[in-house]
């Protein structure tokens, strides 16, 4: 399996896994202040999405560039957070099974475009995604709502506990 598409489809469920545990929280649960880099469960998931569609703007070469940030907190409520997320998701499967790992990629910056590799970039990406979806989980923490287990994906001795979810996904297993 290319590596770059595994990372990808293990990106869409970990978001899966996550978005489903917080839609067990209520609205005030998700606005509510929390410890973490974005002070809020709500505003951190915009964030993992705003920047997903940075890069993918980036990957799929469709110029949008830096206006996919506005606004900077896109959605206040989950289900319509949860269904863009998981259109990204998708998309960036896509991506990441048909894109040249070596092809050139170019990010608009606030004052300059930057060249890179798309292979980098993937990597990039899912280290952000891996990284906030850590904050929220610790957020999750701190509530009535058990975080999810979100690192099983890669072994296929695991499969049992994550096929119902890339069933959900439409993902093959």
């Amino acid at each position: 399996m290319n590596v770059l598409r595994a990372f990808a489809r293990n990106n869409a469920w970990a978001n899966h896994r996550l978005l489903g545990a917080c839609a067990q929280l209520t609205r005030e649960e998700l606005h509510e202040r929390r410890t973490s880099f974005f002070p809020t469960i709500l505003m951190t998931l915009n964030h993992i999405l705003t920047v997903d569609w940075y890069y993918v703007d980036a990957l799929a070469r469709e110029g949008r560039g830096r206006s996919v940030f506005e606004p900077e907190y896109p959605f206040d409520d989950l289900p319509a957070l949860r269904a863009a997320q998981r259109a990204c998701d998708l998309k960036l499967i896509s991506i990441a099974e048909s894109i040249d790992p070596a092809s050139d990629v170019a990010i608009e910056r606030v004052d300059h475009t930057q060249h890179e590799r798309a292979e980098d970039v993937l990597l990039h990406l899912f280290e952000h995604q891996i990284h906030h979806r850590g904050q929220v989980h610790a957020m999750l923490s701190g509530t009535r709502v058990p975080p999810p287990q979100l690192d099983e994906f890669f072994l296929a001795a695991e499969l049992p506990l994550r096929a119902a979810e890339l069933d959900e996904l439409g993902l093959p297993h």
